[in-house]
C-alpha cells in the first residue's frame, strides 16, 4: 500500500512514536508499505521550526534527513495536477498545507496517515484509528 504523512504523523514516527495509533504505526512500520511524504510538508515544518513553533529533537536539517532515512519516506514532489486539484476543493480547511495534501491524496489515491478528522470533509482515506 501506498500512503502518505500527514506532518504531525511524521513527527510523531520521529520523534514520539507513543503519540501515533496502533493502526497508524502499524502502517508506518510495515516494510511492505510505500511511505511518502509531501514537499510541502517539508517546507511546513521547517517554516514552523524557523518560526520558533515547532521543537525537534535535532536542528531541522539533520532531523528530516534522519526522519526520510529511518522512516524509509519518498518525497511526493507538488504537481501541477496538485495545485489544481486544490483549486477546487470546498474550504473546509483554509490552512494552505492541509488543502495541499488533501488535493495530493486525492489526486494520487493516496490513503492519508492522519489523526486531523477534516480531511474526511474532502473524502480523503484517511488512516488512523
Amino acid at each position: 500500500m501506498r500512503v502518505i504523512l500527514d506532518s504531525h504523523t511524521l513527527i510523531w514516527a520521529a520523534d514520539d512514536q507513543s503519540k501515533l495509533t496502533t493502526k497508524a504505526l502499524g502502517v508506518i512500520q510495515n516494510p511492505l508499505n510505500d511511505r511518502l511524504i509531501s514537499a510541502a510538508t517539508i517546507w511546513e515544518i521547517s517554516i514552523k521550526v524557523g518560526k520558533g513553533r515547532l521543537p525537534l529533537s535535532l536542528p531541522y536539517r539533520r532531523w528530516i534527513e534522519k526522519a526520510i532515512a529511518d522512516l524509509c519516506l519518498t518525497i511526493l514532489p507538488i504537481e501541477i495536477h496538485h495545485a489544481e486539484r486544490q483549486t477546487i476543493l470546498p474550504f473546509h480547511h483554509r490552512d494552505p498545507f492541509d488543502r495541499l495534501l488533501a488535493a495530493q491524496s486525492l489526486a494520487e489515491n493516496l490513503p492519508l496517515v492522519s489523526g486531523d478528522a477534516v480531511f474526511d470533509a474532502y473524502g480523503v482515506a484517511r488512516v488512523w484509528d
